[in-house]
């Protein structure tokens, strides 16, 4: 998963997926409002295992910086080369991503990291009600990740993420939910053995029968993968 926004690391990550099976699809970066878009996409494209693109969209001032004409341009071309598109937002831009993705409904999107909401403070809305908007189009699916980064990493405790796993289970269902480790930055607030159990643990009493699904199959069939 690209962290640096440039074609460089997008090169270097697909030169790891050279050296090592292990690694079974790349989502880089190329520049979405930029007018070489095509000859980007087409060459990155040209390597069976880049998969998708993402942006650091959270970092951007503009909370509807994914509605530029420019941006879109960009978006628009994805499907064309049969790549999905990664979410990566705050709650205050899930109104844009709202638009976004029904403007587009022949794009895969996953949204990140169930957009980091407020579990530090519990608070739900209006990020529940906008995940239930945006869930309601098809096209979109939800990693479950990069919570425990978002609530106090001193005192945390899996009843924390209940409400919040509650909503993307109730909004997405395990047909559109994939776990996401989010490391190696969710060792700031846990170890991946405990991250992963809080997601785990939730599966096991709520989705049981969804664990293949959730814990690897989805993910699969959203890149374009096999496992």
């Amino acid at each position: 998963m690209q962290a640096r926004q440039s074609l460089a690391e997008s090169r270097w990550l697909l030169s790891l997926a050279d050296e090592s099976p292990i690694i079974k699809g790349v989502v880089g970066w190329v520049d979405l409002r930029s007018g070489e878009v095509g000859a980007q996409l087409k060459e990155l494209s040209a390597h069976p295992r880049f998969r998708g693109v993402r942006h650091v969209v959270q970092d951007e001032a503009n909370d509807r910086f994914m509605l530029g004409a420019d941006f879109q341009r960009g978006i628009a071309q994805l499907a064309d080369f049969g790549l999905t598109y990664d979410l990566l937002i705050y709650p205050r831009q899930l109104p844009a991503a709202i638009e976004l993705v029904r403007r587009f409904p022949r794009q895969r999107f996953v949204l990140n990291h169930i957009a980091k909401p407020a579990i530090r403070t519990g608070v739900l809305s209006p990020w529940r009600e906008q995940v239930r908007e945006l869930a309601a189009s098809r096209n979109v699916l939800c990693k479950v990740s990069g919570m425990v980064t978002e609530a106090d990493p001193a005192v945390w405790k899996p009843a924390d993420f209940e409400p919040f796993l509650d909503t993307v289970f109730a909004a997405f269902g395990p047909a559109r939910l994939m776990y996401g480790s989010d490391w190696p930055v969710s060792l700031l607030a846990a170890t991946y053995e405990r991250q992963h159990a809080l997601v785990a643990d939730y599966v096991n009493r709520h989705a049981p029968t969804a664990t293949d699904k959730i814990f690897g199959d989805n993910a699969a069939w959203f890149y374009g993968v096999s496992l």
